[in-house]
């Protein structure tokens, strides 16, 4: 059975972060909202967390995870950001964008595309993930919580809690989340592709 906190939108609790991290340090799977909807993540190195995002969204090895980063800074650890792509990924960061970048070496293997090896990244405009992230001190791997036969994120956390009740270990209600999925913009060429139209304006990368 799943915990369910409660966690305060715009003062989030520090004993409550600090449950939900150490968690998370010990391999636990959680469901938490975004800026774009609830999410699965879990810490990098969970191999097992991995494999139960890809269960729960009945997904195959070759989806695209995501690296949820506390700053611009953190994601260019993972991630290459080229000359050219600097500006506007800064530009729009944090908020409801998903980037897909060439990994660098600090991304496990198993977490790139297997041919491209790429991985998304992104910062969230979000009080509650910014406070797990900056209290965690890495990146988490996420995906979004959009489960089979659904086209957009879940957003209400009881509803989330009885229907993964028996397959995540924590779900945290943080107040009103939005249900349009992130704009997913594939820059590992030079040029920016828009793969999936969401919540922040595709304009800024479309000619």
């Amino acid at each position: 059975m799943a915990r369910f906190l409660d966690i305060h939108p715009v003062d989030p609790q520090p004993r409550l972060v600090a449950q939900v991290v150490e968690a998370l340090r010990d391999d636990a799977l959680i469901a938490y909202p975004t800026d774009s909807g609830y999410a699965l993540g879990c810490r990098l190195g969970n191999r097992d967390g991995k494999d139960r995002i890809l269960r729960i969204r009945d997904l195959d090895d070759k989806h695209h995870f995501t690296l949820m980063c506390a700053d611009f800074s953190q994601l260019g650890q993972f991630v290459h950001v080229s000359n050219h792509a600097f500006r506007a990924v800064r530009s729009a960061t944090p908020g409801p964008y998903t980037f897909i970048l060439p990994a660098t070496r600090e991304v496990p293997k198993q977490l790139m595309h297997p041919k491209k090896k790429t991985v998304g990244v992104r910062i969230p405009e979000h009080v509650v993930v910014g406070a797990l992230l900056a209290e965690l001190g890495e990146p988490m791997l996420t995906s979004s919580l959009i489960l089979p036969g659904e086209t957009e994120p879940r957003t209400i956390g009881w509803e989330v809690k009885e229907d993964l009740d028996a397959v995540v270990d924590i779900v945290i209600e943080a107040g009103e989340t939005p249900a349009v999925p992130t704009t997913v913009v594939d820059w590992s060429e030079d040029v920016p592709e828009v793969v999936r139209h969401g919540a922040g304006d595709p304009g800024r990368f479309e000619a």
